[in-house]
């Protein structure tokens, strides 16, 4: 089975589940906050390696009856599963737009969370190095986006944003 198949849950969420419950949701999601020197390096590397994760999936099938196949499904499915949760919590923020709800309670960034964890369990369905070499180069780029997207946040909530950031993980 090609592996590309795998892509589809990714988008019907994304997409689909987000603009059902909150069209500006969509349109938030889609925001990159300003990026300074280094993390536009970064962007860029992000966007590539997106494509390219993408594009790799297209031509690698999922490697079936083995250990690594079963574990990669258990991964994969945790990583759809959380995306769409955190994707349902996105949707709504609080009255203030910090998402302090669902898994942004235990995770500042839930969303890259559940990429890493979604492309980890495609790594282990296909069994392919170069898909985990670019997993790893997109989940490295991802921490410099994370970081502008927090200064973007702190000027724009302020005190309310620090004060979530002292009691809520990055990651996890």
């Amino acid at each position: 089975m090609n592996a590309l198949l795998t892509v589809i849950p990714l988008f019907l969420i994304r997409y689909g589940l987000l603009s059902l419950i909150n069209k500006q949701g969509l349109r938030r999601a889609a925001f990159y906050a300003p990026l300074l020197g280094k993390e536009q390096i970064a962007y860029y590397i992000y966007q590539v390696t997106t494509v390219l994760i993408l594009l790799s999936l297209f031509f690698l099938n999922i490697k079936p009856d083995s250990l690594l196949f079963n574990i990669g499904l258990v991964v994969y499915i945790l990583g759809i599963v959380l995306y769409a949760v955190s994707t349902i919590n996105f949707a709504n923020p609080k009255m203030n737009g910090i998402n302090v709800n669902g898994l942004y309670r235990i995770s500042r960034n839930p969303m890259y969370v559940a990429y890493f964890i979604y492309f980890l369990g495609c790594v282990l369905l296909t069994q392919s190095w170069i898909l985990f070499g670019l997993l790893i180069i997109f989940q490295s780029s991802s921490h410099w986006i994370i970081l502008s997207e927090e200064r973007w946040c702190i000027k724009k909530f302020g005190a309310d944003y620090i004060k979530y950031m002292n009691k809520v993980r990055r990651y996890i």
